[in-house]
């Protein structure tokens, strides 16, 4: 009597990954995707989902480093309160930092200002091996300055190319630098933390009474907040022209933390999981020149016990 084939992580994964994957195939309404969606699932069964994805990311991580061949960029973004950092901290928890960073883009430098928009996180992209993870990303020089356009106007660009297509112009130029990015190795996994405006006003009223947390808390949030369906218009209009087969978009739904960090521990660790890691294997001449280092050790090690004796 034949098994059954064992099911890949993505085929095990896939409840929580493929309802909220868009690939730019079709029409994107973010109306259509529900912020407080939980999987089925309760907070006791995503921890252990969340466990489990955590082994097999340390050990795909420890792989990807060896190898040597791959990287994976981690692109976050959402509103203010959208759990971002703290999906960071709950996912990652045991990697090995050697193969990870995170950069977190604050507004540009002068510096920063006097390169094109896509430099400052071109440099900060991840190396061979390694992964690399943006909060907030390529994508605040298509959401903050289109909100506001006096942002952009400190971007020096001559006159004459800032014109009514200049957001068309850079979804273009991103499509383009991820397409490159997967063609020289880099797998581009985008997240949007689809929250709710009525529990970032939770998480807000959260962050003000707990003293612990009254430190991540600005005025400027609140500006920001009043802004929200102008925001929530440019993220619909990201998604639909960035989304990508090589780079598709993930609408995680973030009024649950627990469930939000299901979805992205789920699409990360089967994405690695197509990559096939594989520690290097030694080729013969290595193979018979660690059998030589071996037998000098054994003889040192014989030695020794001789004269301890």
């Amino acid at each position: 009597m034949s098994k059954k084939p064992s099911k890949s992580l993505a085929q095990e994964l896939d409840r929580y990954i493929t309802p909220f994957r868009h690939d730019g195939s079709g029409e994107f309404h973010l109306k259509a995707y529900k912020t407080d969606e939980k999987g089925g699932l309760d907070k006791e069964k995503a921890q252990e989902i969340l466990d489990a994805n955590k082994k097999r990311l340390i050990a795909f991580q420890e792989k990807l480093y060896a190898q040597d061949r791959w990287s994976v960029l981690i692109v976050l973004q959402g509103m203010d309160a959208g759990g971002k950092d703290s999906a960071i901290k709950a996912i990652f928890e045991g990697i090995n930092p050697q193969g990870c960073e995170v950069h977190a883009f604050k507004q540009p430098s002068t510096k920063e200002l006097d390169h094109d928009f896509l430099w400052r996180h071109v440099i900060a992209l991840p190396e061979r091996g390694h992964i690399g993870i943006f909060n907030r990303s390529h994508y605040e020089e298509c959401l903050v300055t289109r909100v506001h356009p006096e942002i952009l106007a400190k971007e020096k660009l001559p006159q004459k190319l800032v014109t009514k297509n200049i957001w068309k112009e850079r979804f273009e130029d991103i499509c383009s630098f991820e397409r490159y990015l997967c063609r020289n190795g880099t797998v581009v996994l985008k997240f949007f933390l689809n929250l709710s405006r009525e529990e970032q006003r939770e998480r807000f009223l959260d962050r003000l009474e707990d003293p612990a947390k009254q430190w991540k808390f600005s005025m400027d949030d609140i500006k920001e907040r009043a802004l929200w369906p102008r925001y929530q218009a440019v993220y619909q209009d990201i998604v639909r022209h960035t989304a990508t087969s090589h780079a598709p978009w993930h609408v995680v739904p973030a009024d649950h933390k627990w469930f939000a960090r299901v979805v992205i521990g789920s699409v990360i660790v089967a994405e690695l999981e197509k990559l096939d890691l594989r520690f290097p294997r030694a080729d013969k001449a290595s193979l018979a020149e660690f059998g030589n280092v071996r037998e000098a050790l054994e003889r040192e090690g014989k030695g020794s016990k001789k004269r301890a004796k």
